[in-house]
This record gives structure tokens, sequence and C-alpha cells, in this order.
């Protein structure tokens, strides 16, 4: 009897050691995660002709601490490590390269520019390394048949150049558009949405495509070469830097045509104000994410958790520019993905959670919008609503319009 016991107690101590050796090998981990954190990797403009857009990395480092500072996701803490690249994309490379190889992360996160981000894509998927949540709306970030570790996050270029053109169709069909354009990836998306989406029309309707380099100190020249053609609409696809001295241009030389202006250049901090609020009255562009500058949110919940993360984490911080409102909603979203992967921080494992949101909302997005993915969808964010500068703010109008658009 008494051996029986010892065998059944030793057989009973063999399964608790068993189960807890397999709930030990239930944790999976790549380079860059353990028991306690997980390293992030990302590339900012920091400096140089976007340095505008740095502050969306800002305002991830400061989520991020707040999310440390409440115990982390499932007890690991979030180490982010977050590099200059100037907007060029040598040097992206050169910081894709030492993060991934000497810093060892497990992903690098919204690094920003449809260049920069070009230029390592190939070496992101070779290596298989997450290259998640793309801070660039390119359309060809949506390809996960041919470049599975990689995924965008905000609307697409075309999608949203395809929505102005659906606008001008119904609005302005006799327009004359005239359009200035940023001389790469990203503002050559944008033209080609446009042109889609005006059809047969486009060669009719668009009377001039005029490009810019970022090298460039101004792009005066160009808004009085478009001017010229004695267009009536406006395409303004430009980074804040020149989208403010375009608008400043534009009524300098009272050129009294229908401003179009890209999501990417629409804020009102880092854009419209510089460029005086006088200036920019009835400039149309389009939203997927709440404006803070916009009175309908006042005692929107969602809104009212974003000012006391600014004034608690980030009071340095802008809550007017745009890019404080993208950083915010787009590591609200890596933190759910994170969540969502437990104890497999595996790299093939981010990539499958990021894959399998459905009907995820950060609360900075407009009522009716979600985040959508699946294996074939790597487009987070497919929607947008249009909306026109008035005082010193953007009214939304219309309704909300899904435009996916396909790598």
């Amino acid at each position: 009897m008494m051996i029986t016991r010892r065998a059944a107690l030793a057989s009973a101590a063999a399964i608790v050691l068993a189960s807890s050796s397999a709930f030990a090998a239930d944790k999976k981990y790549d380079t860059g995660a353990s028991d306690t954190e997980i390293k992030i990797g990302n590339i900012m403009p920091y400096s140089g002709p976007a340095s505008a857009y740095g502050i969306i990395g800002k305002t991830e480092a400061a989520y991020f601490k707040k999310i440390n500072a409440e115990g982390g996701i499932n007890g690991r803490k979030i180490n982010f490590v977050s590099y200059d690249d100037a907007y060029s994309p040598p040097k992206a490379v050169e910081q894709a390269r030492k993060l991934v190889e000497s810093d060892e992360v497990l992903l690098i996160f919204n690094s920003l520019g449809t260049p920069s981000n070009s230029a390592i894509q190939k070496y992101m998927n070779a290596k298989k390394v997450p290259q998640l949540f793309v801070a660039t709306g390119a359309t060809k970030w949506n390809d996960p048949s041919n470049f599975p570790w990689t995924m965008g996050w905000q609307p697409s270029y075309q999608a949203e150049s395809r929505i102005y053109a659906k606008y001008l169709l119904k609005e302005k069909p006799g327009a004359k558009i005239a359009v200035l354009y940023q001389n790469d990836d990203y503002g050559k998306d944008y033209l080609k949405g446009l042109k889609d989406g005006l059809g047969a029309k486009a060669a009719s309707m668009i009377v001039m495509e005029e490009s810019y380099e970022t090298t460039e100190p101004t792009i005066d020249s160009h808004i009085v070469k478009l001017k010229s053609t004695g267009a009536d609409v406006f395409m303004n696809i430009t980074t804040p830097k020149f989208a403010a001295q375009a608008i400043k241009k534009v009524k300098e030389i009272d050129w009294k045509a229908l401003h179009l202006l890209n999501n990417v250049s629409a804020s009102v901090g880092s854009v419209l104000k510089p460029a005086g609020f006088e200036n920019s009255q009835e400039i149309i562009s389009a939203a997927y994410l709440k404006d803070v500058s916009d009175p309908q949110w006042k005692d929107d919940p969602g809104m009212k958790q974003f000012l006391d993360f600014m004034a608690k984490e980030f009071p340095e911080g802008d809550k007017l520019d745009g890019g404080t409102v993208v950083g915010y909603a787009v590591a609200q979203t890596l933190v759910q993905v994170l969540k969502q992967c437990g104890d497999d921080l595996t790299r093939e494992n981010v990539m499958k959670q990021a894959a399998s949101l459905r009907n995820f909302r950060t609360e900075m997005l407009l009522p009716g919008i979600t985040i959508n993915t699946s294996a074939t969808d790597f487009a987070p964010v497919s929607q947008l609503q249009l909306m026109r500068f008035k005082g010193e703010k953007w009214e939304l109008f219309g309704d909300v319009i899904s435009a996916d658009v396909g790598g």
C-alpha cells in the first residue's frame, strides 16, 4: 500500500514538474524579447527636410514610458530605441542595420517616410524582422504575398487621392487641376491615385504636373508656374515644410483655386498655423483621426484620455500637431498587437497577431472607422472623411468613405 502511495506521489510530482516545464516551454522568444523586456526599434526624421514629423517618434516614446510605468505588457517593459535618419534613405539603411544587428530589436515599428522604408524593405524581409505599421501611406506596404514582414498603418495615399478625385468629379467636373508633388514614391503614389480616380477624364482635367525635390529651399517658383496654367484646382502633394510654403504663396499671388491638401500635411499645429490661418481658409483635406482643435470632441472620452496623456506624459508636445495624435494612436495599436502575442514573442507571431486585428479601435480614430487586418490584408486603416478648414479648425463633411487599394 505504502509503495503504491509513494509511486502515486512520485508520479504526481512528475506531472507537476512536467506541466511546469511545459508552462515554461510555452514562452517563446526571438531576439529582442525576454521575460522582462520587449526591444522595439524606430527610425524618424528628427532632423532634415521632414523634421516636422519627428514629434511622432517623441510621442511614441512618451506613450511607451506610460505603459512601462503601468507595469508594461504582460509584465514586460518596452525598450524603445529610436534613431534619426534625417529623411535620407542611405541613412535609414544604416540605422535599420544597426537596430537589427547591433541593438538586436524584436521589430522595427513605425519607421517614417516612403523613401526610407522603400530602402530598407528588402533587407527587413530578407532578415525576417517585422517592419511594422510603417509611417507612410504608400500602397506597396499592403503586399503580404511578396513582403510578408512589412505592414502599413495609415490609409493609403492612392485611396486618399481617389477620394479627392471622386469629390471633384461630382462637385467640379469641368475642373482644371494643377498638381504639385514631391518627386519620390510618396508623391507619385498620390498622383497615381488621383489619375486612377479621375479615370478617362484625367488627361483633360489635369493641366500640369509639377514636381519638387526635398533639397529645394523653397517651392515658390513652382506655385507661380502652376498658377500661370489658369487652373482652378490646386492639388497640393507636399510634406509639412513645403505645404506651409505653398499655402502662403498661393495667397500671396492671389491664386483663387480650390486647394486640396494631402492628409500628411493637414496638421493645424505644424502646417496651417505657421502658414497663417487667414491663408488656410476653405482648404479641403481628408482625415481618419480626431482633430484636437475641433470642439465637437471636447466631451469625447477618447479625446479626454489623449489630452490627459499629453498633459502628464508629454507636456512639451504640441497637442494641435497632428503628429502627436498619429504617434499616440499607432503606439496604442502596437500595444494591442503585443498584448495579443501573450508569451509567444517571436517575430512570426508578431506578424500573425498584427494580421489578426478585428474591428480594433484606438479612440482617436473618427467614429465609424475601425482597424481590420488579415493574412491577405495588410492595410489596417482604410477609411477617411473629407474636411474643410474654417476659422482655426477643420470641419468634417460628408460620409466616412472606404477606399481600399491593394498592393
